[in-house]
């Protein structure tokens, strides 16, 4: 049973890596499966054993990072039950990023499902809103939207290059980053070279 499942294992990862490498040539539907197949070695049997199609693939690797980044963002909501800081809270995103660097890359990218990145962004949103209003008691429900329409188009610019260079800092320093420019703007770039 083991053995199985460690196949099982195998063959989803070098499908996964196989699609995301063909979404960053062209689009989903330029790809075939006979395509896919011969990307990730494996044949079209094994790949119809786990997936009715392409979609199905790429539906299943979105809906487990959708679950994931729900989870990442549940200490946010506790703020004040734990001693996880906001940076904290980043940099586990962060962390969840770096780890679906293949997907991440594929979604911002020219072929990517912007549909997905606007889920992401609306997971986002509804945790945010709710921690900010507790942080910012003054603030009305329309500033905080657009303080958060404002930090997720940075943080989204900061993602992408942090990708584009490939991840070279750690997720913990580009988290800080992040907050820092979110809380003290141009001001936390004084005094750094």
């Amino acid at each position: 049973m083991k053995e199985r499942d460690h196949r099982v294992r195998v063959t989803r990862m070098l499908l996964r890596r196989a699609l995301c490498d063909l979404l960053r040539q062209k689009p989903l539907q330029n790809i075939s499966i006979k395509e896919l197949c011969a990307q990730a070695g494996v044949n079209r049997g094994t790949f119809y054993a786990h997936y009715t199609d392409l979609h199905g693939l790429l539906g299943q690797m979105e809906e487990e990072m959708l679950g994931n980044f729900r989870q990442a963002l549940e200490p946010l909501l506790a703020v004040g039950e734990g001693h996880l800081t906001p940076a904290d809270i980043t940099a586990g995103i962060f962390e969840l990023l770096k780890e679906n660097a293949d997907l991440c890359t594929v979604t911002l990218g020219p072929y990517g499902d912007k549909a997905f990145a606007l889920r992401l962004l609306n997971i986002g949103r509804e945790a945010y809103m709710e921690a900010y209003s507790r942080l910012f008691a003054g603030a009305s429900p329309k500033q905080l939207a657009y303080f958060y329409a404002f930090v997720s188009a940075g943080c989204i610019g900061l993602m992408q290059k942090w990708l584009d260079e490939g991840m070279a800092i750690p997720a913990q320093e580009a988290a800080r980053m992040a907050e820092g420019f979110m809380v003290g703007g141009m001001g936390s770039l004084q005094g750094r070279r």
